[in-house]
């Protein structure tokens, strides 16, 4: 006979593998979190261009396919004509924003808070080009960098206090490759490259100091070149000071105190630049409010030319001028002949190559989950530039959703059910 507390413990053994099979089977049934279904993939490291499904679990790509059984997903995301690409990476931002009206870009208040402008673009991953340097890059990690949900890295300013304007940023004094080697070395997993900027002199200091901190460390160096009367030689810096895997930003820019890339008789791109662009320095936009001329970008285009990255160097005034945003950037280079897939990789794979952090800019199995979702509005859209120089449009790239980290953290038409809405980190 089974007594009273034998069947005490075979009821419990019966509950606890009731309750297993039930975690079990609950287990299975959600297999993916999200699945991304029908939308027109576009990831320019693995050559997909097509209709795919894109599924989600534990914050990585689990998988790709052209079908995807979505009853074991916990929100499906109904892509059906809309475009799905990588998390856009945007190399070229301010975003050391703070409260001293006297520091400019530097903890000042030209720059921008990340995550009010980055993931209603599409954009997951940032690179503050400058803001800091060696002296103040602690400060910016604790303000911006730990306080974002965005993913902010850096290029380093090689001037120690970085972009605080005016005369600091001309003080060659403070421009030492070997303090901005040692800041890197510190905080090698935000910091990924040195930014040359705002220099007006003649001398080549600031770009050779620069190098030295790069060569020490590693990692390219990002020039955003001239300012200077007469301007200093673009075929120099390239053939003479840069290494291959450099950056040359502003590079659709004509100001009289710098050389253009383009021929503006000839409307040509110089062959030093052709032949900078082969031995391996990446040309970045680097929109900004008076960095990007269609008289040069144009041309440019119709001789083949384009750029390796797309960026805004996005700040109070760019933002309000001609430049708006990422995808503003996007559909206005697109409008000017550049082909929507190299906008697409230009704006993913690209930028993550020269940032060397490979694991960005794609959606391969197994990597991070950072995904954007676009609709293309057509239409009769004006672009213009800071000359006032405007051409017409059909296509606009619009954000319909963004994905970080496989967390939904922007939604625009709540596509994604069932619908699960994000509280704010104060809720």
């Amino acid at each position: 006979m089974i007594n009273q507390n034998q069947t005490g413990c075979m009821r419990k053994t019966g509950i606890f593998f009731l309750s297993m099979i039930c975690v079990l089977h609950a287990a299975y049934a959600q297999q993916y979190s999200i699945v991304i279904k029908g939308g027109h993939v576009i990831d320019a490291k693995n050559g997909i261009n097509g209709i795919m499904d894109v599924a989600v679990m534990d914050g990585k790509i689990d998988r790709i396919a052209k079908y995807i059984d979505t009853s074991k997903a916990v929100q499906v995301v109904n892509a059906k004509g809309l475009y799905v690409t990588p998390g856009l990476i945007d190399p070229h931002v301010h975003v050391f924003y703070g409260t001293d009206p006297e520091h400019t870009y530097s903890n000042g208040s030209y720059s921008l808070a990340p995550d009010g402008f980055t993931f209603r673009n599409g954009v997951t991953t940032i690179v503050d080009a400058g803001s800091s340097g060696w002296r103040n890059f602690s400060l910016f990690k604790k303000q911006v960098i730990d306080n974002s949900q965005t993913r902010v890295l850096a290029f380093l300013n090689i001037v120690g206090e970085g972009m605080r304007g005016g005369a600091y940023e001309q003080d060659t004094n403070d421009m030492d490759g070997k303090l901005a080697a040692m800041s890197i070395k510190r905080y090698r997993d935000y910091i990924v490259g040195i930014k040359v900027a705002h220099y007006i002199g003649n001398e080549w200091k600031p770009v050779d100091e620069a190098v030295k901190a790069g060569t020490i460390a590693g990692i390219p160096v990002m020039v955003d070149f001239g300012s200077s009367i007469p301007p200093l030689s673009l075929e120099e810096l390239f053939v003479k000071h840069l290494r291959p895997g450099d950056i040359f930003t502003h590079c659709f820019g004509k100001l009289r105190d710098r050389e253009s890339i383009v021929d503006t008789i000839t409307k040509k791109v110089k062959p030093f630049v052709l032949d900078a662009q082969k031995k391996g320095i990446a040309f970045d936009v680097g929109y900004g409010s008076i960095s990007f001329s269609f008289s040069q970008a144009i041309p440019a285009f119709k001789n083949g030319f384009y750029p390796n990255s797309i960026s805004t160097d996005i700040h109070i005034s760019s933002m309000n001028a001609a430049m708006k945003d990422m995808l503003n950037v996007m559909s206005k280079l697109m409008a000017a002949g550049m082909p929507f897939e190299s906008v697409i990789q230009a704006a993913t794979w690209n930028p993550a190559r020269e940032i060397k952090h490979e694991e960005l800019g794609h959606l391969s199995e197994g990597a991070v989950a950072d995904i954007a979702v676009f609709s293309m509005r057509t239409g009769h859209f004006g672009f213009y530039d800071y000359t006032g120089y405007k051409i017409e449009g059909t296509k606009k790239l619009e954000c319909e959703m963004t994905i970080k980290g496989g967390r939904i953290v922007y939604d625009l038409n709540g596509i994604a059910t069932p619908m699960i809405v994000n509280k704010p980190p104060w809720w």
